[in-house]
């Protein structure tokens, strides 16, 4: 006996139908595009030097950046991807 339910619908007819592969590109599009700008800003020091700056011993002050640029940048992908699906989910429930 199948343990499937004949009315579930298989992960890859949902992964379509979210569009979700859509979704997570332009996440990352987003997410990349924010923290290469935030990055390039705050190396090049677009709006003035940073106040209180410190020695980093292990990277420098640019690696942190870095790393706070990826953090970044990989969440707000995350996020930009999952709003983007649940909209295209309410967009589906909607229309069915």
């Amino acid at each position: 006996m199948s343990d499937e339910s004949p009315d579930r619908l298989p992960v890859a007819g949902v992964v379509d139908a979210l569009s979700v592969r859509r979704n997570a590109k332009a996440g990352v599009a987003v997410g990349v595009c924010l923290g290469v700008s935030l990055y390039l800003a705050r190396v090049f020091e677009v709006f003035g030097p940073f106040e209180g700056a410190r020695e980093y011993p292990v990277f420098g002050q640019e690696g942190y950046f870095l790393v706070l640029a990826f953090v970044l940048a990989a969440t707000t992908a995350l996020l930009v991807a999952t709003l983007l699906s649940l909209v295209s989910a309410y967009r589906l429930a909607k229309r069915l």
